[in-house]
């Protein structure tokens, strides 16, 4: 009896051998097809580690990044730009007002100047989008206040909930504006005389050898210690005087503090400046954000002029702030650094059945510098109106320090009338044959006894009349 229980034991323990056997070729194959895809994943997260792709790990990190950054935004990349900021009834409402800056991926309005400062409120690229803003736009809005007990969290600035006007228009007006761009430019026109007064004789030669019109784009070549600022002061003043209705604005760029101050005093006008304590960086935000607004305002049919103090300065500014393009000129000058400048100063024209924009930059010229000569050269055929100013007279001091003969204006014929054209010509025949200093003081004592220039011009027809046949054609 016991025969049969011993035979199914060993029928059992045979049994089991080969189910050990078989359950051993199976783990077998399982480690084996774990470890080639254990081996080939490896290999793609070396390739991607090679191929800079970071590996499995890497995916992994990207993966958790981007969602816990979508979960922060409050969902995909395009709401955040989309949305606009609700306001609930008790919300309290503080009115802000100041100049839009539109950078790369947001906006600011800002609210201190045209730097940026920290009451400056944030603009989302959707409301931008959505009013139609552009840079340089004045807008007035409101921003909520917090309330008790909720601070800002980590906002550093507060947003802006609702757009009440733009450039003093509403909202649906700003949408329907032709761009700058789109504008069609003309020669100067309509001129803007700057004769004042009898005694102010810098005006009244400006006015004689180098007239400006609205879209004048002018270059005042200066060397040091010319008087190129109270030349520039005494076209600002003037333009306020005889033109009220034209928006003035002085840009200082890289200049002495006491000479923003003396500006901002004696001109009657907008005077946006960036002394020479400040980063490069200051400097072209400034000039750029300025040039900006005067284009706003010419898209509106406005008048605009804008007085820059220096051309020269703002080319070096972007010298050091503009990325490096690896193309060097000569003066230490990135080929890059150029553009910037050169866009300013293209900007002024005057506007077919529109307004104008009127550029008058200084350029600093026998500085020493192989930069500074570089830049003025870039700039030198590219202004339409030129007013030079000599360092030899000014040592000898007679003002204003004017090279009558190197002086001038392009089609300035078109600015005034043919009499007058006729006698401003014939003068400059008479003055081409003296030297620098004969020609400056004669016609500064003869301004000196006239108490205009009408009756100036009058003595020169009645000293040298006019030859038949020399009218210029």
């Amino acid at each position: 009896s016991s025969k049969p229980s011993e035979d199914k034991t060993d029928s059992s323990e045979a049994k089991a051998p080969r189910e050990s056997s078989s359950n051993s070729d199976s783990s077998s194959q399982d480690s084996s097809a774990s470890s080639d895809s254990g081996e080939r994943r490896r290999t793609r997260d070396f390739d991607d580690e090679r191929r800079g792709g970071g590996g499995r790990n890497s995916r992994n990190r990207n993966r958790y990044r981007e969602r816990d950054r979508d979960r922060r935004r409050g969902g995909g990349g395009n709401d955040r730009e989309e949305a606009e900021p609700e306001i609930s009834p008790d919300d309290v409402l503080i009115s802000v007002a100041g100049i839009l800056d539109v950078l790369e991926n947001y906006a600011f309005v800002r609210t201190s100047g045209y730097l940026p400062g920290p009451n400056d409120v944030y603009v989302s690229l959707g409301q931008v989008k959505k009013y139609g803003l552009r840079k340089g736009d004045a807008v007035v809005g409101a921003i909520r206040q917090p309330r008790e007990g909720e601070g800002q969290g980590r906002q550093k600035f507060n947003a802006l909930v609702r757009i009440d006007s733009v450039n003093g228009l509403d909202q649906d007006a700003s949408t329907e504006r032709v761009e700058f761009g789109k504008l069609t430019p003309l020669y100067p026109q309509t001129r803007l005389r700057l004769e004042t007064e009898a005694n102010k004789l810098s005006t009244r030669i400006i006015d004689l050898v180098a007239p400006i019109g609205k879209g004048q784009r002018g270059l005042i070549v200066s060397p040091p210690k010319a008087g190129k600022t109270l030349v520039l002061q005494a076209i600002a003043n003037a333009i306020a005087t005889n033109n009220p209705e034209v928006h003035l604005m002085v840009v200082l760029v890289d200049e002495r503090p006491e000479e923003v101050t003396d500006m901002q005093r004696t001109v009657k006008g907008e005077v946006i400046a960036s002394t020479f304590d400040r980063p490069a960086e200051d400097h072209t935000t400034v000039a750029e954000l300025a040039i900006e607004r005067a284009k706003r305002l010419v898209e509106l049919g406005h008048d605009v002029v804008v007085l820059l103090d220096s051309i020269t300065r703002l080319g070096r500014a972007y010298n050091l702030s503009a990325p490096a393009s690896g193309r060097i000129l000569s003066g230490g000058v990135d080929s890059s650094a150029l553009y910037p400048p050169k866009r300013f100063f293209g900007a002024a024209r005057n506007i077919e059945d529109g307004g104008s924009l009127t550029i008058l930059a200084t350029a600093l010229v026998e500085t020493g510098s192989k930069m500074d000569e570089v830049i003025f050269e870039e700039f030198k055929g590219t202004g339409n109106m030129e007013l030079r100013l000599s360092r030899a007279l000014a040592d000898k001091r007679i003002f204003p320090a004017v090279d009558l003969n190197a002086s001038g204006t392009r089609r300035e014929e078109m600015l005034m009338n043919p009499d007058e054209t006729k006698i401003i010509w014939k003068l400059r025949r008479a003055l081409a044959g003296l030297e620098q200093q004969q020609a400056l003081e004669l016609v500064l004592n003869r301004l000196k006894e006239t108490s205009s220039n009408v009756e100036f011009l009058m003595q020169v027809q009645k000293s040298m009349p006019i030859p038949s046949g020399s009218d210029g054609e």
